[in-house]
């Protein structure tokens, strides 16, 4: 589960109430499939679209960074990163990641729950690509915590497996 501050909270329900196609990726993505770490921001992939960069300027003047001076030229530049405010608050947008496609990693999205917002995250495989190919020695980090809880997971279950075999009938 996201343990999300109430700004960011607050800027996904924005988000999600302006249909801005986005996913959330980075450290807080890495909590819903391993230990999670500190981080000093949120990482917000958004699809490179004129119709979603509309509606992420919208979203960001209800949020109140209206006169920030990201255009709509802005994010329909791929590889782009603006960032809003200061760790451990900041929120990071990004249009593109390393690794992986918009469409790669939307079409394998996972969503997770929190206060009544429906929060689209990057899916785990693609978690891992992203991570393996940014060189960072702290994403190296992360993919082994995700593997080592992948590996606890699958031993759980075929303990369970064969306690199940096991169990007199």
């Amino acid at each position: 589960m996201l343990n999300l501050p109430q700004d960011f909270r607050d800027l996904l329900q924005i988000l999600e109430a302006n249909n801005v196609q986005y996913l959330i990726v980075g450290g807080y993505a890495l909590s819903l499939y391993a230990t999670p770490r500190t981080t000093g921001d949120i990482d917000i992939f958004v699809k490179i679209d004129p119709e979603n960069a509309t509606r992420i300027l919208q979203s960001l003047n209800e949020f109140g960074f209206g006169g920030i001076g990201i255009t709509q030229e802005d994010l329909l530049t791929p590889s782009q990163v603006f960032q809003l405010g200061y760790p451990p608050n900041r929120i990071d947008f990004l249009t593109g990641i390393e690794g992986v496609s918009w469409e790669e990693a939307f079409s394998n999205r996972q969503y997770t729950v929190q206060n009544g917002i429906r929060i689209p995250v990057i899916g785990q495989e693609e978690l891992i690509k992203n991570k393996l190919s940014t060189g960072r020695q702290k994403d190296f980090a992360d993919v082994e915590s995700i593997r080592h809880k992948m590996n606890m997971q699958e031993k759980e279950k075929a303990e369970g497996l064969i306690y199940d075999c096991q169990s007199p009938a």
